[in-house]
């Protein structure tokens, strides 16, 4: 595809053959017709979006591309319905010429919460699991990453993010439709990985630990998010059936268990950064996301219990480095 074809000429120039010659199969099957029965609509809405000239961009406060006073009225309410063809939007918020994408996750909340802690990201190559609609991607790349690359094998969520590029224009960000399983093993390419709530969701969280330190190169940072619980290093929460109404939830470790988990897995530099409980302002019901969200999954009578009886969401970001 023709949208990657810079991110072929920067691995090449990173030194990565391997993915290179594997990427074009990947993405064809990822695209493939048959992938999804709404990538044809999807598609659509992002081609019929018109080419607008931006007055400036800010990825380094926000994502914040151009402003109201750069379009008419009348462009700005078509540009509008056709942004909305792409719901659910999960994770923001953006601003696009006037537009307030007032998503599910107030997701610089969580990049409040670690960009201040994590080594500089100015010139490394960034990679991110697990990404979402790639909205911590455009902060990384504010952030002054020299190439960003977010995996996530949610199309909706690609296409939320090529619809964003477009608007954006040519940058060294890029969204794949692939999980962590499809980076070819021990590519030791990046300078920083990012691992923001997906722990919880692989049923061998000492596997996918191995996977992303397989990602960096010697001296590399990963930064992990997940739920967690308290308790001692012994302590491990898996839910018999759902948590907070998701079906895929397999491990919620304390974050004593989880620091141990690392140094087993062989990450030196292990600290918690931060911990913090997950509010219905945080995650909430939107224009732009429509569904049940947080409040619809805790205890009426209880916050600090899931719908399920099982304590509410927790979240811990954890740094570790290799050697």
């Amino acid at each position: 595809m023709t949208l990657y074809q810079g991110l072929y000429r920067a691995l090449a120039a990173a030194g990565d053959e391997v993915w290179v010659s594997r990427l074009p199969g990947q993405l064809a099957a990822a695209f493939a017709d048959s992938s999804h029965g709404d990538l044809k609509r999807w598609q659509q809405a992002i081609d019929d979006l018109p080419d607008l000239t931006r007055s400036n961009v800010d990825l380094l406060e926000s994502v914040r591309i151009g402003h109201a006073e750069d379009i008419s009225e009348e462009i700005r309410a078509g540009l509008r319905e056709q942004l909305q063809q792409l719901h659910p939007w999960r994770k923001g918020p953006y601003r696009i010429f006037g537009i307030d994408i007032d998503t599910e996750w107030r997701s610089d909340w969580k990049w409040d919460r670690v960009k201040d802690q994590i080594a500089p990201l100015r010139n490394r190559l960034v990679l991110d699991v697990g990404c979402g609609n790639g909205y911590h991607c455009w902060r990384m790349l504010g952030a002054g990453a020299r190439l960003v690359i977010g995996i996530d094998p949610t199309l909706l969520s690609v296409m939320q993010f090529h619809a964003i590029r477009k608007l954006h224009g040519e940058a060294p960000v890029y969204l794949l439709p692939l999980g962590i399983e499809d980076v070819p093993p021990n590519l030791g390419l990046f300078d920083t990985v990012f691992s923001m709530g997906v722990l919880y969701h692989r049923r061998s969280p000492i596997d996918h630990l191995l996977e992303l330190k397989a990602c960096l190169r010697a001296g590399g940072e990963l930064i992990l998010e997940t739920l967690v619980i308290e308790g001692d290093a012994g302590q491990v929460l898996v839910p018999e059936g759902r948590y907070a109404q998701m079906r895929n939830v397999w491990f919620l470790p304390s974050c004593a268990a989880l620091m141990l988990w690392m140094r087993r897995c062989g990450f030196k530099n292990i600290r918690l950064a931060d911990v913090a409980k997950t509010s219905v302002d945080e995650q909430r019901s939107t224009e732009w996301m429509r569904f049940h969200s947080l409040a619809d999954f805790l205890d009426p009578k209880s916050p600090d219990l899931t719908c399920e009886g099982l304590p509410a969401p927790v979240r811990a970001v954890i740094m570790a480095s290799v050697e």
